[in-house]
């Protein structure tokens, strides 16, 4: 009961890329960039398993950025000409990459690091990839023309990588979509479609998360403007309690989700977020295991995942461990407090 995961990201070693950053610059190249992400590889699993996390991933420690380290696996996208482009309906703006071509996979993308950590882990293995919806909102189009069917060619590109690592033994794949909190009614004429695209002919546990966004000014300014209550989730989660996707992860603590939401996600496993990325502040077992009986009010106990709220990676790296333990030993806490 309680299976522990993280969203995905923790903060990368100091020794490999800058710290405190969300588009940090690598401290190597070639050979012996290769081997430091494959170390800090180990040392994340290492930490996870310390702090008793259930399902363990990579950490994320082989890409600079969660949807870019995908997208630098790709043929038909320029990086060599960036633009400042608005994402997430202009949120904030990025130096973003250009699709000028037919979009083909170039070979394997998280191979190394999902086989590496499949071979040095017992836990079950979770591995993360961008959604089409938000790889789309973070890349300009110079090629199709048409932002659907550009999302569909990602989500085939997914599905190819989504297959191999099921076939690496990787036990959980998840899409994250940070992008279904901004453009809901598109998450239902199109997203689902496109998010089943990526999972055809999975048979691993396939999740989505769906946030509010990594700790950083951009995102905690915008929460300001949402109000008192944030709901968001209400228009996304019927049409994802529809779908073919196995879990859902999603925000819960100190945001202003109202928990009876996640009724809406009824017959789905949820990863509920027990874990404030925004916020240097390192929760107590206590406050976790209170979370997490809070969602189980509208949420069955088997099929709660207590989760962090998104990813680490900007955050740092003391905090960051502090947190991991807060909610392995919170779980701990409240399987013998709900059991």
């Amino acid at each position: 009961m309680f299976e522990t995961t993280i969203a995905g990201s923790l903060p990368k070693p100091a020794w490999l890329a800058e710290p405190n950053k969300l588009w940090p610059q690598w401290r190597a190249s070639g050979d012996e960039l290769v081997a430091a992400k494959a170390d800090a590889t180990l040392l994340a699993l290492k930490e996870q398993e310390d702090a008793g996390i259930d399902v363990v991933t990579d950490g994320e420690m082989s890409r600079q950025h969660f949807v870019h380290g995908f997208l630098e696996f790709v043929d038909g996208i320029d990086f060599a000409h960036k633009i400042e482009m608005g994402i997430r309906a202009d949120r904030y703006k990025a130096m973003v990459p250009q699709v000028v071509g037919e979009l083909k996979l170039k070979g394997r993308v998280h191979a190394n690091e999902a086989r590496l950590a499949r071979a040095h882990t017992a836990k079950k293995l979770k591995i993360t990839m961008p959604g089409p919806m938000t790889i789309i909102d973070t890349i300009a189009d110079r090629h199709y023309g048409d932002k659907i069917k550009m999302a569909m060619a990602f989500a085939t590109l997914l599905n190819q990588e989504a297959r191999a690592l099921q076939a690496d033994g990787v036990d959980v794949i998840q899409f994250d979509e940070p992008a279904f909190n901004v453009y809901m009614e598109e998450v239902a004429e199109w997203g689902i479609e496109a998010l089943h695209r990526a999972i055809e002919g999975v048979t691993a546990t396939t999740a989505v998360h769906i946030c509010y966004g990594y700790g950083i000014k951009a995102n905690t300014d915008w929460k300001t403007t949402l109000g008192g209550e944030w709901r968001q989730y209400e228009k996304t989660f019927p049409v994802l309690a529809k779908s073919r996707i196995d879990q859902v992860s999603l925000e819960c603590r100190n945001s202003k989700v109202p928990m009876n939401l996640l009724k809406l996600l009824d017959g789905k496993d949820v990863q509920v977020g027990v874990i404030d990325v925004a916020s240097d502040d390192v929760e107590t077992p206590e406050q976790v295991a209170d979370v997490i009986g809070e969602a189980m009010k509208y949420v069955a106990r088997e099929k709660i995942i207590p989760s962090t709220n998104c990813g680490m990676a900007p955050m740092r790296r003391d905090v960051a461990m502090g947190k991991l333990a807060a909610l392995g030993k919170g779980a701990e806490l409240a399987r013998k407090k709900y059991r």
